[in-house]
């Protein structure tokens, strides 16, 4: 008896000596817990230690430094893993090198600082990132209008847009809900805002916001919006200098032919679009694709994921990684976006070939990055004023909240030159 322990104590040292790297695999068979997965691994760059992100390799996987604290956390996270010797993680990694592989390894070199936009009294439960970011335990700091118009931009590496509308009006709620309490303080919150910031106008003042975002990506920021923010955003700073908002909004009539006046070189994203003038549609423009999907059902609503080259195209790969190439579909106010409308620079991440829509694209602007992905909560198919929150520990290996954490990650990555 005495033997076998003696031989089983062996055996683990045996381990823990060749033992260096941590794996924790992201395919749909091993990982228990992939939104946990990106939490664990800022975790450890926030260590100061450095991560590789395996590309394409069992659905974007992380090699991580072997260590007890590492493990434990790993454990208590309940995220799954697998412990490597050093041959293994150099035959994993001598194989993922092969020029006959669509696989890379990019190295994650530190835990970007990341920013929240989005009103101070907004619940967390209201935007599908913050639920991604607070489930996955990755920090973040909330700020609005007074620090991007203060300049605290620069403080952070990563934004993300909660489902904002940056052209003033007020999520275009008017026809359903402008008697509704919520709204109305809403609007006179907004109001007292923009006359404490100095603006007459809420739209005027949403616009000064817009543009210091811009400014913030074409200095080297990453940017990453959803629902509402990706086409209002992009509304105004096209509109920038014209006044697009009607009456009932901000008190005075809107420019006459405005719709000419946009100036679409000024968009990130979207380009000959036309804008709804409609005060009692909720709907900003023909960008979105929601009133036009004609009657997909939602047991057939997916979109598919790109397919781009690991190793030439390191940026758009990171951010499909997942274990899947087929996401469940899912509504907001901008639940897709119309693909005559992208301007050719702008990558298209994920597609609904059928209905000819684009769902999550990419660009660069200036030094900086930014992602749009349409819907409002990938687990909430169709998500109304009202509904209750969506519960992440109901989905841990959600594809479609995998794709908003691929981008938290991103910043993190040393850059190589996208060659696309």
């Amino acid at each position: 008896m005495s033997k076998i322990i003696k031989s089983f104590f062996f055996l683990f040292c045996s381990i823990q000596m060749f033992a260096s790297s941590i794996l924790i695999p992201m395919d749909a068979d091993t990982q228990k817990n992939h939104l946990k997965a990106y939490g664990m691994t800022y975790w450890v760059l926030a260590k100061q230690q450095k991560v590789q992100w395996l590309l394409n390799y069992r659905g974007g996987s992380f090699l991580l430094p072997d260590g007890e604290s590492i493990r434990k956390e790993c454990q208590i996270r309940g995220v799954s893993f697998e412990i490597l010797s050093d041959a293994q993680a150099n035959s994993i990694l001598d194989d993922i090198s092969s020029p006959s592989k669509n696989q890379d390894a990019v190295i994650l070199e530190k835990a970007p600082r990341i920013a929240v936009y989005s009103p101070k009294d907004n619940q967390p439960w209201d935007d599908a990132v913050t639920m991604a970011l607070t489930y996955a335990e990755i920090p973040y700091t909330t700020i609005y209008d007074e620090e991007v118009l203060g300049d605290k931009l620069a403080l952070y590496d990563w934004l993300h847009l909660h489902h904002e509308d940056f052209t003033g009006q007020y999520g275009k709620f008017y026809g359903a809900y402008r008697a509704a309490p919520w709204y109305i303080e809403g609007k006179k919150n907004a109001e007292k805002l923009a006359k404490k910031l100095g603006f007459d106008k809420v739209s005027e003042e949403k616009r000064a916001v817009a543009l210091k975002i811009r400014n913030y990506v074409i200095g080297g920021g990453f940017m990453f919006a959803m629902c509402s923010a990706t086409d209002s955003f992009d509304i105004a700073l096209a509109a920038d200098g014209v006044d697009i908002v009607e009456p009932m909004f901000d008190g005075d009539a809107s420019d006459p032919n405005y719709q000419a006046s946009l100036d679409f070189g000024k968009t990130f994203a979207f380009t000959d679009f036309v804008l709804e003038r409609n005060p009692l549609k909720y709907e900003f423009s023909s960008i979105d694709m929601t009133n036009k999907r004609g009657n997909i059902p939602k047991e057939s609503d997916y979109f598919s994921l790109m397919d781009f080259s690991a190793k030439w195209d390191p940026v758009p790969t990171m951010l499909c990684q997942n274990h899947t190439s087929l996401v469940k579909g899912f509504m907001g106010q901008t639940t897709a976006f119309t693909r005559s409308e992208i301007k050719p620079t702008v990558l298209i991440l994920g597609e609904n070939k059928i209905n000819e829509e684009a769902r999550y694209i990419h660009g660069i602007k200036g030094k900086g990055f930014f992602t749009f992905y349409g819907g409002h909560d990938p687990e909430d198919y169709q998500h109304r004023v009202g509904d209750p929150k969506t519960e992440l520990e109901l989905h841990p290996t959600s594809p479609g909240y995998r794709l908003i954490l691929n981008n938290v990650l991103f910043p993190a990555a040393r850059k190589k030159k996208q060659k696309t």
